[in-house]
């Protein structure tokens, strides 16, 4: 009976963990949006100058303030070049977070921006979302716990004998009559 209770105390935790991840998928990608955006006008006048005279490449602007013999237009090349950087980045993130469920599940998991990563866990707050998704998430989660205790639980038995019959041969009963 007390093994009954401990299975659906794994569920409910595997359930409850479950139906947070596609918030958290959700916050991230708001996250990254909004660095985007931030970068996005960063980089506005930028633009404006690069589009003036580069053909609105900003390699090259920073290219052409790099080979200024005015320090300070030096100092910025470096300035603009680490914004256009980010910028690039923040678009890959963004662009990553624009496919599918299972691809922005991955990407969250696997690739994601480590920084915007532990942004989006500090200002995460718990929520328990009543979508499709995040039913499925929580009922996979769910299922998946309870059946990795169940298989750790099964073979640490196994391992040290629990559950398993031992027959006692007795000594005449191995011989033959």
């Amino acid at each position: 009976m007390l093994r009954s209770y401990l299975r659906l105390v794994l569920f409910a935790l595997g359930l409850l963990v479950g139906v947070q991840v596609p918030g958290f998928i959700n916050d991230y990608g708001q996250r990254v949006e909004a660095h985007r955006l931030e970068s996005e006008r960063s980089l506005q006048g930028f633009r404006e100058t690069a589009q003036r005279f580069f053909q609105g490449d900003l390699h090259a602007l920073v290219a052409h303030y790099r080979a200024s013999d005015d320090p300070v237009m030096q100092s910025d090349a470096q300035s603009v070049a680490q914004l256009v950087e980010r910028f690039a980045q923040l678009e890959g993130e963004w662009s990553a977070m624009q496919g599918p469920w299972y691809a922005r599940a991955w990407h969250v998991a696997v690739t994601a921006d480590r920084q915007l990563l532990t942004e989006t866990w500090q200002g995460y707050n718990y929520q328990i979302l009543l979508q499709p998704q995040a039913i499925a998430w929580g009922l996979g989660c769910a299922l998946l716990l309870a059946w990795l205790v169940e298989l750790l639980a099964l073979g640490i038995g196994w391992t040290f004998g629990v559950g398993r019959k031992h027959k006692i041969i007795q000594h005449e009963q191995r011989h033959w009559r």
